[in-house]
Parts: C-alpha cells; sequence; structure tokens
C-alpha cells in the first residue's frame, strides 16, 4: 500500500479530485491518501498559504497528488508551486502531450514529452526594482549543476522510454553563456546515451516548427520560462491543458499536478473535467511501478474518451464530473 498525500487545491480541485479517487477505489488502487491542503482556500480558513502539516506529509510521503492552487493576488505572495518547486528541489516538470482518438484536434500523430528545468532562469526570484530609474532587473539564473540535471533527465528518460529523440530548445544566439551551458549539458549526456539522436534548436525556430509539424519531435527539454511556454503549447496541440498531465520530480519527492486553473467560476456546477488530474495520477502510478492498474485505467479513460456523450461540455458531451467518472469506472 502506498501513503500518498493529497492536494484538493481550489475552485473545481475538490470536484475532480473525488472523481479521480472513487475511480482509484473502483479500480482498487493500492494507494492511501492522507490530505492535506494549500492555496485560496487554506489561506481563508487558517491564514496560511502552505501549512505545516502539508510539508510534513509531503516529507513522510515523498509523493502526492495535487488539484489546481490558487494564489492569493497581493504584495508578498509567491506562486505556491514555485515555492514547492524550488523547496524540495523538483527540478523536472514532466509534460506529456500526445493526440487522442475522441479529442478532435488540428493534429495527428504526436506523442511528446516536454522537460521543462524547474527551479531556476527566470524563475529563481532574483529580481531588484531601481525606484529612482524605473527599471527593474530580473535575473535568469541558469547553473551547470541545473542544467546538467534536466538534461541527463531528459535523455535518462527517452532511454527508459525507447524514445528515439531528444531537442533542446535555447536561445545560444542571443542568450550566449546561458544557452551555451545548456547545449553542453545536453552533449554530456548525449554521450551516455549514444544510441539517442540528438538536436538542438533555437526557441523562436522550434514554435514555429512545433505548430507546422508537430510530429517530429519525440522528448524536449528546455530551460524554465522556455518550458512554461512550450509546455502550454504543446498541450493546445492535443486538445488543451484539460486533457493532459504534469509532474514535478525531484531526486527525493514527486508531486503530481493537473496543470490548468482553479476555474472558480464554475466551481460546484458539476463542469469541471478530470482528465488531466486523472492522467496526472496514473503518471504517478508509474511512477510508483504500479503499471498494470495504470494501464488499466488509461484504456477505461481512453475508451470513454471516443464517446462524446459520455465527456463533459468542454469535450462536446453533456456529463457532468461525476457521471464522467462513473463512465470511466464501468469500463473498468
Amino acid at each position: 500500500m502506498h501513503l500518498v498525500t493529497l492536494i484538493p487545491g481550489d475552485g473545481i480541485g475538490p470536484e475532480i479530485t473525488k472523481a479521480v479517487t472513487d475511480i482509484f477505489a473502483a479500480a482498487q488502487v493500492p494507494v492511501q491518501w492522507e490530505e492535506q491542503n494549500a492555496g485560496q482556500t487554506t489561506f481563508d480558513q487558517s491564514g496560511e498559504l502552505i501549512p505545516v502539516a502539508l510539508l510534513k506529509s509531503l516529507e513522510k510521503n515523498k509523493v502526492a497528488l495535487k488539484g489546481p492552487i490558487t494564489t492569493p493576488v497581493g504584495k508578498g505572495f509567491r506562486s505556491i508551486n514555485v515555492t514547492l518547486r524550488q523547496k524540495y528541489d523538483l527540478y523536472q516538470n514532466v509534460r506529456p502531450s500526445k493526440t487522442t482518438p475522441g479529442i478532435h484536434t488540428r493534429y495527428e500523430g504526436i506523442d511528446l514529452v516536454l522537460f521543462r528545468e524547474n527551479t531556476e532562469g527566470l524563475y529563481s526570484g532574483l529580481e531588484v526594482f531601481d525606484e529612482r530609474l524605473g527599471i527593474a532587473d530580473s535575473i535568469a539564473r541558469v547553473t551547470v549543476e541545473g542544467s546538467r540535471k534536466i538534461c541527463r533527465a531528459a535523455f535518462a528518460y527517452a532511454n527508459r522510454h525507447g524514445r528515439k529523440k531528444v531537442t533542446l530548445a535555447h536561445k545560444a544566439n542571443i542568450i550566449k553563456m546561458a544557452g551555451t551551458i545548456m547545449i553542453n549539458a545536453c552533449k554530456e549526456a548525449s554521450a551516455e546515451f549514444p544510441h539517442i539522436v540528438f538536436e538542438d534548436k533555437i526557441i523562436d525556430n522550434m514554435c514555429m516548427q512545433l505548430v507546422s509539424k508537430p510530429e517530429q519531435f519525440d522528448v524536449i527539454v528546455t530551460t524554465n520560462l522556455f518550458g512554461d511556454l512550450l509546455s502550454d503549447l504543446c498541450a493546445g496541440l492535443v486538445g488543451g491543458l484539460g486533457v493532459v498531465a504534469g509532474a514535478n520530480i525531484g531526486d527525493n519527492m514527486a508531486i503530481f499536478e493537473a496543470v490548468h486553473g482553479s476555474a472558480p467560476d464554475i466551481a460546484g456546477q458539476g463542469k469541471a473535467n478530470p482528465t488531466a488530474l486523472l492522467r496526472s495520477a496514473i503518471m504517478m502510478l508509474h511512477h510508483l511501478s504500479e503499471h498494470v492498474v495504470a494501464d488499466r485505467i488509461d484504456k477505461a479513460l481512453d475508451d470513454t474518451l471516443l464517446h462524446r456523450d459520455q465527456c463533459t461540455g468542454d469535450l462536446g458531451g453533456h456529463a457532468t464530473t461525476s457521471e464522467f467518472a462513473q463512465h470511466i469506472i464501468d469500463k473498468l
């Protein structure tokens, strides 16, 4: 039995979390949930954005499933996601994007995985504002060690999953020092896995290539800000943020999450699509080496997505969140 920290989140978070836990219960997944929360709702109740009890649960269990979280808007409030990623060195943001039969998009044959460095770059929090001059300096810190870790993680994943190519997206023609660090880190990793093709592309060309011929890509690795942009772009190619999984992985901890927002405008109305959180939970099961039950749930989800009338409104159906979950359960 795996003990997993469960963070329902805000807005639609509790609804889609319940859908996932119901599906897990029906599939008899060997997971025991330890529920803790964070975000706007928690702040309103306790004055804490990230309670100590949640941090203790994460440090004990080492694995978590997280719904969408709202960070209050205001001076001094930092993104909860960024805080957790940096506190626990969850340096890999892993975002698969794959075409799914039943989800209509402009593209076919896409099956790529993006590795975004999760703790450095422009999200390092190194900012200075000179009021006298009206100048804000935001430093994109890129380290040799951090670059080596994310590049090797991408190549190791490709090797483990039979992927054939890793593409580095960078801007070394302009941001020369940081770009060269990433290129060198990927070359080092490539030497360790010589059977995997390595290529690099400048970020603006990468964006054009992704929307003109996305099926050419396999595994993509890049820095924090570029990865933030590319991961959502890739999600758009296969149906949007509501249908893609996300994971934040370090050497000692992993947090799997829905990457879409908390959508407070539809909270409590039964309209929310739980697919993104469910796919993140399936990723979590593979991380826990529970491959058989992960594949069972994945197949039941794919079978349900083939029937539009059994899906939620955003996918063209009429099912509520709980009805959609029940259709998946019926196919287990």
